[in-house]
This record gives structure tokens, sequence and C-alpha cells, in this order.
């Protein structure tokens, strides 16, 4: 989705300085994590379909086959979705499997991607650098404070946050739950007033509903994989076996959590649409825990649906600001590793959890996946990924469980298990960071 955007981006700048008209080529360049594991990412496809004018959020799933397949058969494309320009795939878009950064870019992000737009002599008329630094957020080389990431303190918003302690400690103060802060920040990014907060709730609920479209066609779709490595859908098997199962087995709940999980995960790695929670890797983890409470907790409502995912938002912004959550920089404990911590979180607010065993919660998922590395076959995001979604929501619903059966004291912080994240993560060789070079992806193909 990085790359995407990024791609999509480009064509905007273009245009807003008057220059799409000239251009008669396009060259992308991808570096270290995103050349190495790019195709298996989808990261081509994606490229082509952002400089051709599409972005994720809108473009409609079904048309996207349809569309890479002309752009490629026609050696050509409509930058922008109007201008058209040569694109001759093996020419045009370079995968520097063995260069990690960009040649003279100031961020050493391992996701660098170069856009050059060239005019009908071949001279660049405009060349920019960007990053993918995780879930789906980019940001610009040497443009100063150029990211997506949503930075609280440079926000108008009355609770501005930069750690965990500080967030409870501003929710005490004011004698507000985590769940009614964010919203109360949300709120205020849109205006504030009546209106912002039905606003917000009802982009809350578009999101969920996304997810839960994405789900069922996750259980309702049944076939191999694109990519290679053959494997086959499992969620639509397992959905079945489920629905035609016992009654009474106490871990069904359970059953159904990895379900939710793998069926979100096997649409995104077949190129179908997901909702970035953290990162579409980890996609699979946030909506899935959502389900269980919804069609399992005893009392669940709509309400508890909203705090479930204000929570977890308050959960994934310190993550964002104060570690990583790129595969490619910190593991797979930054992209698993977090959905699972921001799912535990939302989880005890749904319960009606306190602010103290929300923190607890969040702790524990993250505590939990330490150290876990980002090692995906083949570069696809089939195996671990699928699997380890559906591990990370089972967790995710025991570390709620945990801290919502315990005292609110507990040794080890949330600020501290994510600086504990962010330094693993820069300990970690990076072969074991999303370039398929160790591991698994080294293992199993030797075998």
């Amino acid at each position: 989705m990085g790359p995407m955007r990024a791609a999509f981006r480009f064509t905007e700048e273009l245009a807003k300085a008057g220059r799409l008209e000239d251009v008669r080529r396009v060259r992308a360049e991808l570096y270290g994590s995103l050349a190495l594991t790019g195709v298996g990412h989808a990261t081509d496809r994606a490229v082509l379909l952002g400089l051709a004018g599409h972005e994720a959020a809108t473009i409609d799933p079904d048309a996207i086959d349809a569309t890479v397949a002309a752009i490629r058969a026609e050696k050509r494309l409509l930058l922008a979705g109007v201008q058209p320009v040569e694109f001759m795939e093996e020419r045009d878009l370079i995968f520097h499997r063995d260069v990690m950064f960009p040649p003279g870019a100031k961020t050493r992000h391992p996701n660098g991607l170069r856009l050059t737009a060239l005019d009908a002599q071949g001279a660049t008329i405009e060349e920019r650098t960007y990053f993918s630094i995780g879930g789906g957020f980019i940001a610009e080389d040497g443009v100063v404070g150029d990211s997506d990431r949503l930075r609280a303190q440079d926000m108008a918003i009355p609770f501005s946050f930069k750690s965990a302690a500080e967030l409870l400690e501003i929710a005490e103060k004011n004698e507000l739950g985590i769940a009614e802060l964010m919203l109360a920040n949300e709120c205020a990014l849109l205006g504030g007033g009546t209106e912002s907060a039905k606003q917000v709730r009802a982009r809350i609920d578009a999101i969920w509903q996304t997810m839960k479209g994405c789900m069922d066609r996750g259980m309702a779709t049944e076939g191999i994989l694109p990519g290679g490595l053959s494997v086959r859908r499992r969620a639509h098997r397992l959905a079945e076996r489920l629905d035609g199962g016992k009654a009474g087995d106490p871990l069904a709940p359970l059953d159904w959590v990895t379900v939710f999980a793998m069926a979100v995960n096997e649409e995104n790695a077949a190129g179908g649409r997901v909702v970035t929670a953290p990162t579409n890797g980890a996609a699979g983890v946030v909506p899935a825990v959502a389900r269980y409470y919804e069609r399992f907790v005893e009392g669940a409502s709509a309400e508890g649906i909203q705090r479930y995912f204000l929570a977890s938002a308050a959960i994934g912004i310190l993550y964002k600001e104060n570690a990583s959550i790129s595969g490619a920089e910190v593991g797979c404990q930054g992209e698993v590793g977090v959905a699972c911590s921001m799912a535990a979180g939302g989880l005890v607010c749904a319960l009606g959890g306190t602010n103290g065993q929300i923190e607890h919660a969040a702790e524990i998922g993250m505590e939990h996946n330490l150290g876990m590395t980002c090692d995906p076959i083949g570069g696809l995001v089939q195996i671990p990924c699928i699997e380890r979604n559906a591990m990370g929501a089972m967790k995710a619903v025991q570390a709620a469980r945990l801290a919502m059966n315990e005292p609110e004291a507990h040794k080890v912080s949330l600020d501290q298990v994510i600086r504990t994240m962010y330094l693993t993560g820069l300990d970690m060789q990076s072969r074991y960071k999303e370039t398929s070079l160790a591991g698994l992806a080294l293992n199993v193909i030797e075998c």
C-alpha cells in the first residue's frame, strides 16, 4: 500500500506543477526489503496502479487484475489516469536487490522507492524518493516533517500524549476513559461539536464494515493463493467444519478467532481489500478479535465496538510514534506484535475494563511477541503470515483475559515494552527483517 500511495502522490505532484503533459516515460526503482520481497508483496502491481491514478481505498478489487494486465500487454499506462506514457516493466520497474538504500538518500529506512519522470528526450522532469514506513504510511526523503503519521503533539487536539504513562495521566486527570479521550481528539480534528462525533463514529463503523466484508469474502472463497507456493485457502473449510461441529464445544470461539484472522490474511495474500491494522501483513488480528467480541461476548454492543477501535487506535499511535510498525525495520514484532497489543487493549476497553487494565493488556500482547522475525517464504505474505495472524489474535484474547483477572499493578509497563521492541528490532540482523534471506524463507526452500 505504501508504494501505491507514493506512486499516486508522485503523479499528484506532477499535476500540481503543471508537468504531467510533458511526461513520456516513468521509471520506478525499488530498494532494500521492497526489492527483495516486492513481487511477493505485489509491490510491482501496486506501483503500476498508483502511477495509473488509483488509490487503495477506492479501487475496485475486481478491476485490479484487468488493469495491471492491460498495462503490461500495451506497455503503456495513463499517468494519473490521464497522460499516456511508455511503461516497459522490464526496463522501467527496477528491483535493486543488492542495494539497501537509494543512493544519495538522507533517510535510512529499508523500504525505499525512487520515481523518475522523463520527457521525450529522456531528460529528467522530476525525481522523488519515498519510503514506505509501515501500514501504508509514507515519507518523502529530504522533506522535513513529511510523514503521514499523526503526531499528536503537532495537532490542535485537546489531549496530546507521547507515551502510555502520559496517556494514563491525562485520562485520570480529566476523568476520561481512553476511548472517550480518543473520541475527543478525533472530534477536534474534524472541527468539534456533535456533528463531528457522528462523523467519527460513522467512519469507525465504515472501517468495521470493511473488515467484516473482508472476513466474509475470505470465509466464502476457496482455491489456491497466487504466487507459486500453491498454498490452499483454509478459512472456508475451517468455517464449514465449525458450523457443522459439536454444539457446546468450549473452545469453539477461539477456533472462530482463528478462522476470522486467516480469512482476512488470505484475502490480503490474494490482493483483496483489507484495512491496515496496523499493516496489511498483520491485518487479520484486530478484526478477528473485534468479531470475537461481537459474536461471542454476552452483552456485546455497537458502543463496545466503537470503544474497541478507539482504544486500539491509541495503542497503535504509541507504537508508531515511539517505535515502528514496519516489518522491514523491526521484524514481525512490529506488525503482528503491534496488532496483538492493539487488539488486546481494545478488547479490554470493549469489555468495560479500566484504563490501567487496557495498558496492561497491551503490554502483555507485545511482551510475548518480542523478537519475532519477518521471514516470509518466497517473499509472499502466506507462510508464516496467515497462521501468524491467527496466533496473534488468540494471544490478544488471552492477554485481555489476563489483564482483567489480575490487579492493575504490574512489573513491566507498556512504554518499557514498546522501547524494548524497538531496540530489539534495531539489534535484529537485517536478513530477518522482511528480506526472505533467512529463517523459514531460507530453510524451507533448502529442504
